[in-house]
């Protein structure tokens, strides 16, 4: 197998690992896709690497950016604490273990209501807190997976050019 045939398939595993990481917070997401196109761009060396690279990176970039504005906005306006999401992120990576495949998002629902409540000292106030920060976050993964899609659909459509006038 030739080096730019090893780059691919190591590539297309970065951004696969990559893409269920932006899903699965436990996996580094969309840092992982920018690694493996930049891997593809300096092994090809080609036109087609260096487009991938530019377009591909600038939306795994502004998929990060946007999620982390987008999801600390409506944070900071509720005035939901960092607390919380800590809370959450703590019962998101025991309910992995304790139930298996929706573990993650139950959990994570699970320590985020019992940090709001514990702060709210009321149930309707908490779940109402609850349900923004859910939202936010929701919000904030669908808006870095979608960039993340582009940015993968580019490498294929940059990787069948490639080989296709190797």
């Amino acid at each position: 197998m030739t080096p730019e045939i090893i780059a691919t398939i190591v590539t297309v595993l970065l951004i696969a690992v990559g893409t269920v990481g932006i899903i699965v917070p436990v996996l580094p997401g969309s840092v992982t896709i920018l690694i493996g196109l930049v891997i593809w761009a300096f092994v090809v060396q080609s036109l087609e690497g260096w487009v991938s690279l530019a377009l591909g990176g600038t939306l795994v970039i502004a998929g990060m950016s946007a999620s982390w504005v987008l999801t600390g906005q409506r944070l900071k306006k509720r005035e939901i604490p960092n607390r919380s999401l800590l809370f959450g992120v703590i019962g998101a990576v025991v309910g992995v273990f304790v139930i298996p495949v929706v573990g993650l998002f139950v959990g994570f629902i699970v320590g985020l209501l019992g940090s709001e409540t514990y702060r709210h000292k009321d149930l309707n106030a908490a779940l109402e807190s609850s349900w923004v920060a859910a939202k936010a976050m929701g919000i904030g993964i669908l808006v870095e997976l979608l960039c993340a899609m582009i940015a993968a659909s580019t490498f294929v459509v940059c990787a069948v050019v490639y080989f296709a006038t190797a």
